[in-house]
């Protein structure tokens, strides 16, 4: 693997990656001229693959007109027409939102926009948020206090606030539902211990409760059960408290055939009072993300959103953000990545599962939608031997460890996370380099 031979970077890796220089639809090139394959879009971001030139265009286009204004003195264009988008296709879920500079950030909106909506109505006394275990909401000290990702949490948990959040089981049928258990059985348990948490906290004290649609990087892409987003909903509405949903990962498209991951699963049922989104949002391209907000609450948050950042709805970040939509749009790239994302299921499934596959005694899961698939494995020290034997073959994949226990240590899973371009030769390449590479761990075990 080549890497630069100096760096005053200092990597969030214990090794120095090597230099990627240029990048064009679903490659990426080092600065050796290697091109590697991009199978997970970074960590699910490139939504629409690299250098598209009409976001290219957009971003150079509104640099020329206008790069930056502080949104607490002045608005812009871009800022109001891509709000105007995302509003406009929620049909009728949200009724405003706001815009900032990513996921972590997103999330922390979020949290004081739900705070805010208590705090405007007079309810000062709901201080609790409810999230789940095995979640991952972002790398900021109350992100990381919402979610729990044990081994990203370790560092900081001396300093983490365990008053104000507070943490139910995971909705991971593969691993938790109970042999005996249906479904709708299995919903029921989850359904129960959140109101019973409720109960244990005090209903009035919750200001909500938190949820990845579909868990992306602790887990492994983790849908959640049939009737699961409802019944967590019915529980938060019936005690007064708002559901929260956390789509940067899973959302934006991602899932493909819908904007929202939610409308999916269970349509207008599961429609959150409070959405993040972020990484598809902006493909890439500009750092941005946004908070979806219910009428419901717009109506109860005052005159103005309390919250803010010095680059919020940064005009050059929204007009890329908006171009990248309407590449989605035009290009019918939902219903594209929805078709390619079941190739990619139909293969993977095919080659590792089969009769006398090297792999199948080892893969315990294969699951997914649209541009958004995991391969979970028992063991926790497979996935990273095949991230690095997958990119020493020229593929981009994302190996990710403990996801599968509630402390942390066992499991371990592959993510796959093509952009919504990918085409059926596309597919094809990245299955057999992952199957190629997973074999290639196993035999050496």
């Amino acid at each position: 693997m080549a890497t630069p031979t100096a760096t005053a970077l200092f990597h969030r890796t214990p090794w120095t990656p090597p230099l990627a220089v240029k990048a064009k639809g679903m490659y990426i090139q080092r600065e050796d001229g290697v091109q590697l394959l991009d199978a997970v879009g970074g960590a699910a971001v490139t939504s629409i693959g690299h250098g598209n030139k009409k976001v290219i265009q957009a971003i150079k286009d509104q640099s020329d007109e206008l790069s930056y204004v502080y949104n607490m003195q002045m608005s812009n264009a871009p800022a109001e027409a891509l709000a105007k988008r995302l509003i406009d296709i929620s049909k009728g879920a949200f009724a405003r939102c706001a815009f900032v500079c990513g996921g972590s950030e997103a999330m922390e909106g979020v949290m004081k926009t739900a705070r805010q909506y208590f705090y405007e109505s007079g309810q000062h006394q709901r201080v609790n948020f409810i999230a789940r275990k095995l979640s991952f909401h972002g790398n900021t000290l109350s992100t990381l206090a919402l979610a729990y990702h044990p081994t990203r949490r370790l560092p900081y948990a001396d300093i983490l606030d365990s008053k104000h959040f507070h943490h139910v089981s995971p909705a991971y049928a593969k691993r938790f539902q109970k042999p005996d258990e249906t479904e709708e059985q299995y919903v029921e348990r989850l359904r129960q211990e959140l109101e019973e948490k409720f109960l244990e906290l005090g209903p009035d004290t919750v200001i909500g409760f938190v949820a990845e649609t579909v868990v992306g990087a602790t887990s492994g892409v983790v849908p959640p059960p049939k009737g699961y987003l409802k019944a967590m909903k019915s529980v938060c509405h019936k005690y007064g408290a708002l559901f929260i949903l956390d789509e940067v990962m899973s959302g934006s498209g991602r899932m493909g055939s819908t904007f929202h991951a939610w409308e999916a699963y269970e349509g207008m049922d599961a429609k959150p009072d409070i959405q993040a989104i972020a990484k598809g949002l902006g493909g890439g391209y500009v750092s941005i993300g946004a908070v979806l907000m219910s009428q419901k609450v717009v109506d109860g948050m005052g005159v103005f959103w309390k919250h803010g950042h010095t680059y919020q709805a940064q005009p050059t970040a929204c007009a890329a953000a908006l171009a990248v939509q309407d590449v989605i749009a035009s290009g019918n790239l939902l219903e594209n990545i929805e078709i390619q994302g079941a190739y990619l299921g139909q293969l993977l499934r095919e080659r590792l599962l089969a009769p006398g596959s090297v792999a199948a005694p080892y893969v315990f899961d294969i699951r997914g939608n649209g541009g958004f698939w995991a391969i979970e494995f028992d063991r926790s020290d497979l996935a990273m031997p095949m991230q690095r034997c997958a990119f020493e073959k020229g593929l981009i994949i994302m190996g990710m460890t403990g996801g599968s226990s509630i402390d942390g240590k066992i499991g371990s899973h592959l993510i796959l996370a093509p952009a919504y371009i990918a085409t059926k030769d596309d597919i094809e390449k990245i299955v057999d380099l992952t199957v190629r590479s997973i074999e290639e761990v196993i035999k050496a075990l």
